[in-house]
């Protein structure tokens, strides 16, 4: 049954031409026209890879700073010894520990967004391991997440550091602002991650690595990008 769009939805969606690629710019100026919430909603963007999910070697996982932030608090913990509690609480994580912080979390408690540790709590983190795997909030030296630089690590998730990950189909998908942000602000937090993932191509992989770029608010229309020019610029 096709699913049925409200007033506001359609209103956006007619502001968008389904057959034209548009440019970063215009893309991300459309997305202020057609945000159909009364909340400030999140900017998003999905790319398709040209990437084979099945071979290790070419999945996708990294992290970039984007300039403007996302737009929302992040709350980092830290599993750290008793010596780096206080310089990560000083960083800006929420909660900072080692045993007692995994006692909570076998507990039921998530109530945050990003982990961090040190490389000498992995071991002790065998507990939990299915729990933030599953809610894909393991640390991770892939993802930078594992780490001896507490303070800049945590200050820089904060700031709008954010991870990417392929799925199972070798789909990208994040949030890269808000409907708030200025549409130049916009623009240089895309272009940053653009070329963050552009910069973690697998080596060997052969044929065409980005296929498709899409950009939308929360709940808004898409916006296609006409990637094949845009990311030449980048």
């Amino acid at each position: 049954m096709e699913k049925k769009h409200g007033k506001k939805y359609r209103t956006a969606l007619s502001k968008v031409d389904i057959n034209k690629l548009y440019t970063i710019e215009e893309a991300c100026a459309l997305l202020k026209e057609t945000s159909v919430t009364k909340f400030d909603a999140s900017t998003e963007i999905h790319m398709h890879l040209g990437i084979d999910p099945a071979k290790a070697e070419e999945l996708i996982r990294n992290t970039v700073a984007l300039p403007n932030g996302i737009g929302k608090e992040v709350r980092v913990i830290a599993f750290v010894g008793e010596d780096k509690v206080k310089e990560s609480l000083a960083a800006g994580a929420i909660k900072a520990g080692n045993q007692e912080l995994v006692a909570e979390i076998e507990k039921g408690w998530l109530e945050f967004d990003t982990a961090v540790a040190t490389p000498d709590m992995m071991k002790g983190l065998g507990k939990i391991a299915r729990t933030l795997g599953q809610k894909g909030l393991m640390p991770n030296p892939k993802a930078g997440t594992v780490t001896t630089e507490l303070t800049k690590t945590i200050s820089e998730i904060k700031k709008g550091k954010v991870e990417f990950r392929n799925d199972k189909l070798g789909n990208l998908h994040n949030i890269f602002g808000k409907v708030s942000f200025s549409a130049d602000k916009l623009v240089e937090n895309l272009k940053s991650y653009l070329k963050a993932v552009l910069e973690s191509k697998p080596k060997d992989m052969k044929g065409n690595f980005v296929l498709s770029v899409t950009i939308t608010t929360t709940m808004g229309p898409g916006v296609k990008i006409d990637h094949l020019n845009a990311l030449k610029d980048l």
